[in-house]
């Protein structure tokens, strides 16, 4: 059954921002209205093509926004753990542009939307480019194959410990997610090979396919989602920890590839309605970023047709609205007064 998008529903007059987050008290109290205003949403389904998700309460429902400087305001489910699922691939991307630079990133990986699934093979055969944008599945292994490390251990310490700071604590590996994933991944082997044979991988295919299975089986909260997403909003720094965790220069570029198919298939209706880069996952959560200002962390279960969570949709939609966080919103100019 087609699920329509959740951008066409009536809301109040967008606000239009300039500076920073409002006060805690402001944010506590629309997270607040937001999470009664959809919490009774059910439309979705959780995914099931990987066992383990399949188990998922489609109840949970979560929100957490964590400024970049330091203000942090939660609600409902926000500390329930879960699998990063795609999520990973904004954040080990921008590890890599971090190792490699952005410009050998772009070359090597592409950031183009398909505007196709992101698990597509047709994608990768209709477009030279083959890799096409780190946010798909294709994009996302070839970037997981070129993390730096000597062994199969180093680069997966490279990852976790690159994830943990972006996170502000260290994250742990759900071994169940990890191997259902396993057990059922034979596509994505297939992407990696097919990659391979065009001289778009960079790694042996089958220790690819197993670090990407890996990083996407990582377990985080809402919260760390927000902590995670306001690194990338405040240059780079965990506003947690006070940690650089990458360099200011390739937040830019990391959230422009997010922008561009952070929603996979939907990502164009997503920054028409939304207006701000980010990431979703097949667990449920979608991680969003309001440069200068913070982030917004969502999770409930229940995805679109696309993989996007419906309930994360609608509640960053409402709250993109009424901070005024949207990137393209402006203020009409007032013209100079005559001579």
């Amino acid at each position: 059954m087609h699920i329509p998008l959740p951008f066409h529903e009536t809301t109040t007059t967008s606000a239009v921002s300039t500076g920073a987050l409002p006060t805690p008290e402001v944010v506590e109290s629309l997270l607040a209205e937001v999470f009664e205003r959809y919490r009774s949403v059910t439309e979705g389904a959780v995914a099931d093509y990987i066992p383990a998700l399949a188990e998922t309460d489609p109840s949970l429902f979560g929100i957490s926004m964590f400024s970049v400087t330091g203000r942090c305001a939660s609600i409902g489910d926000a500390s329930h753990l879960f699998s990063l699922q795609s999520i990973s691939k904004a954040f080990v991307f921008a590890l890599v542009c971090e190792a490699i630079g952005h410009e050998e990133a772009h070359r090597q990986l592409g950031v183009n939307a398909t505007g196709l699934a992101f698990n597509s093979v047709m994608a990768i055969e209709l477009n030279e480019e083959r890799t096409m944008n780190p946010m798909v599945n294709a994009g996302a292994m070839a970037t997981t194959s070129l993390v730096p490390g000597a062994t199969y251990e180093d680069r997966w310490e490279f990852i976790r410990d690159g994830l943990s700071r972006f996170a502000g604590r260290s994250l742990e590996l759900d071994g169940e997610v990890y191997a259902s994933e396993s057990a059922t991944n034979l596509r994505n082997q297939g992407i990696a090979h097919l990659l391979q044979s065009y001289g778009r991988l960079y790694a042996d295919p089958d220790e690819t396919t197993d670090l990407y299975t890996r990083q996407c089986s990582l377990l985080v909260s809402a919260t760390d989602l927000s902590v995670m997403g306001a690194t990338l909003a405040g240059g780079g720094v965990n506003p947690l920890t006070g940690e650089p965790v990458i360099e200011a220069f390739h937040c830019k570029h990391v959230l422009a590839a997010m922008a561009t198919a952070g929603l996979y298939e939907h990502s164009g209706d997503w920054l028409y309605e939304v207006g701000l880069p980010g990431k979703s996952g097949v667990s449920g959560g979608i991680v969003t970023i309001s440069p200068g200002k913070g982030s917004l962390g969502t999770f409930s279960p229940p995805l679109d047709l696309a993989g996007n969570s419906v309930r994360g949709q609608r509640v960053t939609r409402y709250v993109s609205e009424k901070l005024g966080l949207n990137i393209f919103a402006s203020k009409p100019a007032v013209a100079p007064s005559p001579a």
